[in-house]
């Protein structure tokens, strides 16, 4: 098991911690590339490879084959070039004028959603005398960011003028390709094909075209053009329970903790801040050192559960900002038992999804909420 710190010795490092399997992560990359076949894939890392620690899992998808990687923000990509990651990183987030010459410096890819954006990068690119790498975004329907596609054709025209730029990509992203009713999407990737045409119109290859994400990769294999985004599909999740897990990726992050403390607790003794949960009859009850301080959401008050010698057991009472406290009504526990959180033990499992459905939220946010003083620590299985 390699630690992601070296601060303390294993045996001494805080019990509540997450351990991710590169190997399996690796494996999932490599699902899906053969699902996509000749399409490239750009692995996503963005929000701290969603939870499972950017640098050793961009250093593991890149090992595994990935063409390239996706961030969202500036310094996301800093930190893997100053990690020695050399692997094409484009940033898919709005930029600042004044942030272009860290993107040439780095040899990072921009993202150009405009006309004046374009400019912006292209006269930098010429005060440093460096061609600028660029992917063109086109809005065919998030009406987040982009241009839209009406008027994507200035944007492309202007780019080829730009003579500092180098348009390595054109790409738009699906709002609804991990829905049951897939209309939308279809129409997303019909606007978008519209915009390609440009290229045709005027005998001139294409950039790399991409609007793929988790699922459009899942459920629209029309989709997937030049290039694929994988997000939370490289962690073994799947993007919505609507969107049906086809491929043979599995989960890479298990989180636990363990027993601090255990206690009987007397009739109509209420527990935790609020008193909001109380027992009519006496119960076994543990602690355990984890609360919505590390990300484990305070709405698992009364409704999360946990494993603990492979039985499921109730969260009770309020969750703490450190600790939760567990109902075992009159299981067995020991102190340092583990206390699996998220992932399997024995033949019992609670996943991404079952968290997120009692929180009321979604499995992205479950696994982007694990916050950083959760410590990770790596481990490499063998696998098919």
């Amino acid at each position: 098991m390699l630690a992601s710190t070296d601060t303390f010795p294993d045996e001494s490092m805080r019990p509540t911690r997450v351990e991710v399997d590169l190997g399996q992560l690796g494996r999932n990359v490599q699902a899906i590339q053969q699902h996509v076949g000749s399409a490239r894939v750009m692995a996503v890392v963005k929000a701290n490879a969603y939870g499972h620690g950017l640098v050793p899992v961009a250093h593991e998808m890149v090992r595994a084959g990935a063409h390239s990687l996706g961030v969202a923000l500036l310094e996301e990509a800093v930190l893997l070039r100053e990690a020695g990651i050399t692997t094409p990183i484009l940033v898919f987030g709005g930029i600042a004028e004044t942030q272009i010459p860290l993107f040439l410096r780095h040899q990072l890819t921009l993202t150009a959603p405009s006309v004046e954006k374009l400019n912006l990068i292209d006269a930098a690119a010429a005060a440093m005398s460096t061609p600028a790498r660029v992917h063109l975004k086109i809005d065919t329907g998030m009406e987040r960011l982009g241009i839209h596609y009406y008027s994507a054709e200035r944007l492309l025209e202007a780019s080829l003028k730009a003579r500092h730029v180098r348009v390595e990509g054109i790409y738009s992203h699906f709002a609804n390709a991990d829905a049951a009713d897939l209309s939308h999407a279809r129409l997303q990737l019909e606007r978008f094909q519209e915009v390609l045409s440009f290229y045709e119109k005027r005998s001139l290859p294409p950039p790399l075209r991409h609007i793929a994400n988790s699922g459009g990769i899942l459920q629209l294999p029309e989709s997937h053009l030049d290039l694929v985004r994988p997000g939370i599909l490289l962690y073994g999740v799947s993007p919505s329970r609507e969107c049906p897990l086809t491929l043979p990726v599995r989960p890479a992050l298990t989180w636990k903790s363990h027993v601090a403390y255990f206690k009987v607790v007397q009739p109509w003794h209420p527990v935790s801040y609020g008193s909001t949960w109380v027992s009519d009859h006496a119960v076994r009850m543990v602690t355990v050192p984890v609360g919505y301080g590390d990300g484990y959401f305070r709405a698992l008050s009364n409704r999360g559960q946990v494993l603990i010698r492979g039985q499921r057991h109730p969260i009770a009472g309020r969750v703490c900002m450190d600790q939760v406290m567990v109902n075992l009504e009159w299981g067995t526990a020991y102190y340092r038992d583990e206390v699996v959180l998220l992932g399997h033990q024995g033949s019992e499992s609670i996943s991404a999804d079952d968290l997120a459905e009692w929180a009321g939220t979604i499995s992205y946010e479950v696994l982007t909420n694990i916050n950083a003083r959760v410590p990770r620590l790596y481990t490499r299985s063998e696998g098919p």
